[in-house]
């Protein structure tokens, strides 16, 4: 698959679960490691988890299957690596502190659009 079209997937699996706050963002001017984070919250550790699983759910059904998935163990975060796109799902909370989003878009990379 390619990496649009799994970015598209990954929007849309998002958008099925009702993830808030959707971000992605593109990296590959930055890093090596992936071509896009995106970075999504969800309401609760339930919700966090509900939407991770969609995502896996759905990427598995196109034969798509995650590098990796970590998480704590709270369910506050879940990461899913899916190799071209790294999918970061957390609880509002997290989130902020974290800030992924400032720290993938150094030296004002532009964001990626929403399908």
């Amino acid at each position: 698959m390619q990496t649009t079209e799994l970015l598209i997937n990954v929007l849309n699996d998002l958008n099925d679960i009702k993830a808030i706050n959707v971000k992605p963002l593109d990296v590959r001017q930055i890093t090596s490691i992936t071509d896009y984070m995106v970075i999504a919250s969800g309401t609760s550790s339930r919700h966090v988890h509900a939407i991770a699983d969609n995502l896996i759910h759905k990427m598995k059904t196109r034969f798509v299957l995650p590098y990796s998935v970590q998480g704590d163990i709270n369910d506050e975060w879940i990461i899913v690596d899916l190799g071209d796109i790294v999918v970061h799902i957390m609880q509002p909370t997290i989130r902020a502190f974290y800030n992924l989003e400032k720290l993938w878009t150094l030296h004002n990379q532009p964001q990626v659009a929403m399908a």
